[in-house]
């Protein structure tokens, strides 16, 4: 196992490389300049700004300018925004906890909703459970989570005035009435990206099970005598769980992208909010760090799926 991950690792180094060549290639051509507010300054003398660009590298070629950010980036400096003139690091590592926080506690939420009502809406299948959980699963994964959030907004913000509809970083409780207002403000972008996903993973649950539960050896288990619940559980979910482990690890840039949305709506100070700003303000070397943050989480997820393949399947060798 540990030979490998370090293979996957080593695999996933040009992967990352050819990430970044594509990104700052076309942050580098994108329209735009990042000091069109000092070109616009009076205040500020010509020279000054060409020193400055001069001093940056911004009227250097390209691919000048694109190895000179790699150098830094294998050096651990990342630079710093352009903006708030404070190092990318410091920015990323600031906001990033709370990104995480939010998607990890999304995406149990959905597997606590896809994998039992899946299994049970499989074992019952074209019942009436079995009708309402797919009625509900095409309602859930159809609207889009800037709508369901705005929902959310309306009914338990506004009219019922129980949730902050504003997520607040700057809490000055402690103890224990801290993680009760964390709870309370993470309830609502925990919910819009949980029950999005959970209801497209629900379907894929409930199809992976019933290519599952009509195998062989399921029969065999029942004719053996074996517990309905034990045949479920042990032969059953956990072949049917392969694909969904794929699903999950494939899916996860479409939960960082909606993670990006979702900050919007609520306000959330995490790394969607950072990328957000930093591209309406131009800020190259912030929204060249956080997509390239982003891509990293991507290829470690699905190293992650790849572990997990090996607890599931025995068959599995990584030898």
């Amino acid at each position: 196992m540990t030979n490998y991950v370090v293979r996957r690792l080593l695999i996933a180094i040009p992967s990352l490389l050819g990430i970044s060549v594509i990104l700052f290639t076309v942050l580098a051509l994108a329209p735009g300049d990042p000091f069109e507010e000092l070109a616009t300054n009076p205040a500020i003398p010509p020279d000054v700004r060409a020193a400055l660009r001069a001093s940056l590298g911004l009227d250097d070629p390209v691919w000048t300018r694109y190895f000179s950010w790699l150098t830094a980036m294998l050096r651990g400096d990342w630079g710093y925004s352009f903006v708030s003139r404070v190092n990318v690091d410091q920015l990323i590592l600031a906001r990033l906890p709370t990104t995480l926080a939010i998607i990890g506690a999304s995406q149990v939420l959905a597997l606590a909703i896809a994998l039992p009502v899946g299994v049970m809406a499989a074992t019952r299948p074209y019942s009436v459970f079995d009708q309402v959980a797919n009625t509900l699963a095409f309602i859930g994964f159809s609207l889009p989570t800037f709508f369901t959030g705005l929902l959310l907004i309306l009914l338990f913000s506004i009219t019922l005035d129980w949730l902050p509809f504003v997520y607040r970083a700057d809490l000055t409780s402690t103890g224990w009435t801290w993680w009760g207002e964390q709870i309370r403000q993470s309830i609502m972008p925990v919910a819009v990206l949980g029950l999005f996903q959970g209801a497209a993973w629900t379907r894929f649950v409930r199809s992976a099970v019933l290519d599952v539960i009509r195998l062989d050896h399921v029969t065999t288990a029942r004719a053996k005598g074996l517990p309905e619940g034990s045949v479920t559980l042990r032969h059953v979910v956990r072949n049917a769980l392969i694909p969904v482990v794929t699903l999950v690890a494939l899916q996860m840039p479409t939960v960082f992208g909606g993670a990006i949305v979702t900050e919007q709506i609520f306000r959330v100070p995490g790394i969607g909010s950072l990328l957000i700003s930093a591209i309406l303000a131009n800020d190259t070397p912030v929204i060249m760090a956080v997509t390239f943050v982003f891509a990293g989480l991507v290829i470690f997820f699905n190293l992650l799926a790849d572990v997990i393949y090996g607890w599931l399947d025995p068959r599995i060798s990584y030898s």
